[in-house]
């Protein structure tokens, strides 16, 4: 499994629930909106997680984490993810992705990051490893 991670920093003049919704109901369905689907070719998981600042327990301190969002996508081989890329990035598509952007993102300029390893902790009650089950909805 291949899986990017990328980080988002919404408008300055959005609401994070404005955000929210825009991502939501119209950026991630824009290739739906094209008469393209899936939206990410290849991809098995397309997740945001959008951050919501706590208080540090050990400082007390509420900091901002300097994004807004994390988007995460799994692919099954780096392979898949460089078609999706390619595919991404093609000049008859990516005007229109921009554009969209500019509408929900402070900047085009965020960062991107491919997961290399990645460690689960035994969480279960007898200290067992836990795994993640992924299954389609009807």
């Amino acid at each position: 499994m291949f899986k990017q991670i990328c980080f988002f920093r919404k408008r300055p003049d959005m609401t994070m629930e404005a955000f929210l919704d825009y991502y939501e109901n119209q950026h991630s369905q824009l290739s739906k909106r094209q008469g393209r689907a899936p939206s990410i070719p290849g991809a098995r998981r397309y997740v945001r997680r959008y951050l919501k600042p706590e208080k540090n327990p050990v400082t007390g301190q509420v900091i901002d984490p300097g994004y807004d969002c994390l988007m995460e996508i799994w692919w099954d081989s780096r392979e898949d993810f460089e078609r999706s890329q390619a595919i991404i990035s093609d000049p008859s598509r990516l005007e229109f992705v921009k554009e969209d952007e500019a509408r929900l993102f402070a900047s085009h300029d965020n960062p991107v990051v491919s997961v290399i390893e990645e460690y689960d902790s035994p969480m279960g009650p007898n200290g067992e490893k836990t795994c993640v089950d992924l299954r389609y909805e009807d």
